[in-house]
């Protein structure tokens, strides 16, 4: 009844168009999570991400649950979560794309899930890593452990969100590095990051983890940039 309450004199509005939600609505509205481009990329192993990757990383396993078209409903979504505090996008599409991914076999096999890491100064800045809600539902989902210690970032970087989304430039192949210990030889790590677009970001984080013995590497994204 207090929800209800809530609700009628604040209501929540959707994270895509704005409209006011539901009381059976989370997030979206329903229109919108019936619009949203879904790239059903988990059912084929030889999907558009993984292939992005051919000749720069071998990986177990790729897949973004959206396609990111500009000005639609995606782009809102990841502007509100990575600009305006709206954490429980991550949050929602975390369980989301978990549902779908749990009886995936490769994933079964992974060890732990670690976010693409935000420089100490810019998570100042902002307050949160919006990453991580995302890999924190999915952990739950998969029941496999977060882990946010064993990438880090150790370059600061100014912003990139005023250039062109596929115009940005290349990052510093030193900016991560990894923490590690005996433990974490011969695991399967899943990274998991907002939008991949050049895939450059990833692929640095892929090949720092590389640095661990034995290390398989697998990417889950929420979206990737589709023209």
């Amino acid at each position: 009844m207090l929800q209800h309450l809530t609700n009628l004199f604040f209501p929540k509005s959707c994270a895509g168009c704005q409209s006011f939600l539901l009381n059976n609505e989370k997030v979206i509205c329903t229109k919108c999570r019936n619009e949203i481009p879904l790239t059903n990329f988990h059912l084929n192993p030889e999907n558009e991400l993984i292939k992005k990757f051919y000749g720069r990383l071998d990986l177990e396993f790729a897949a973004a649950k959206f396609y990111f078209h500009k000005m639609g409903i995606v782009q809102e979504m990841m502007h509100k979560l990575k600009y305006k505090g709206q954490e429980e996008i991550g949050e929602m599409i975390g369980y989301w794309y978990g549902e779908e991914l749990k009886d995936i076999e490769i994933i079964k096999s992974a060890d732990f899930i670690i976010p693409v890491p935000l420089h100490k100064k810019r998570l100042r800045e902002r307050g949160y890593n919006q990453v991580d809600e995302f890999g924190k539902a999915l952990s739950k989902e998969l029941n496999t452990p977060f882990e946010d210690k064993i990438l880090v970032r150790k370059l600061y970087s100014k912003t990139q969100t005023k250039k062109n989304l596929l115009g940005r430039t290349e990052i510093n192949q030193n900016v991560f590095d990894v923490v590690f210990s005996e433990k974490h030889h011969n695991k399967h790590f899943i990274i998991v990051d907002d939008v991949i677009t050049t895939g450059s970001t990833l692929e640095i984080c892929a090949k720092a983890l590389k640095k661990i013995p034995g290390s398989k590497i697998s990417i889950i994204c929420m979206a990737m940039s589709h023209s």
